[in-house]
């Protein structure tokens, strides 16, 4: 698999339309003023919002297969990640997989005992990233991933994300850092403010 997205006529509310194509190993920037539709489109990509417009992965339309399963393939990593279970473990299928990424972000081995309401934001951030690449999807949304985080957090997420891209994952990163977008995007698409 090539891991391209195609997005075509994308189109939410006064957003759109939008025309993308990010291919595995490369990241597409989005970027803008805030309030501009950044998160919205990575919204409408992974189908968590009605929208017109087609999405395609490796020509396979998003439409051509339940939501769930788009999903899989698509993920979505919000900015303020949400949690349904009393600890990080809980997230996981495989805490081996959580206990051995969790030193190349800077957090603690014994994070999986923790509830996530006991994370700061930075922490929370990062596990959400570690969640979201359990299950190797061909694409991964990032809705500014680093927010929170200081530079050497930063830096680590940056090199994770690389890692990604070197594997073949295709990238759309939503950020208002200009030297992180510098650092690793490909491409970018800009939008202006909202009227």
């Amino acid at each position: 698999m090539s891991n391209r997205l195609t997005a075509t006529a994308l189109q939410c509310l006064d957003i759109g339309p939008i025309d993308l194509v990010v291919e595995g190993g490369q990241c597409l920037a989005v970027v803008g003023p805030s309030g501009s539709g950044k998160s919205l489109i990575l919204r409408m990509i992974a189908d968590l919002i009605p929208h017109q417009g087609e999405c395609s992965l490796d020509g396979v339309l998003a439409n051509a297969m339940p939501s769930p399963q788009w999903r899989k393939h698509v993920r979505y990593v919000s900015s303020e990640p949400g949690w349904w279970a009393t600890t990080v473990a809980e997230h996981f299928a495989d805490l081996a997989t959580l206990v051995r990424c969790t030193t190349s972000l800077g957090l603690p081995t014994d994070l999986g005992s923790a509830a996530p309401e006991r994370l700061s934001t930075g922490e929370r951030q990062r596990v959400a990233l570690l969640r979201a690449i359990e299950q190797r999807p061909q694409v991964l949304l990032l809705d500014e991933p680093t927010s929170a985080l200081d530079t050497a957090g930063t830096l680590l997420v940056e090199a994770l994300v690389r890692d990604l891209m070197a594997s073949g994952m295709a990238i759309i990163l939503v950020s208002h850092n200009p030297e992180q977008v510098a650092r690793l995007a490909s491409a970018t698409l800009s939008l202006g403010q909202r009227p």
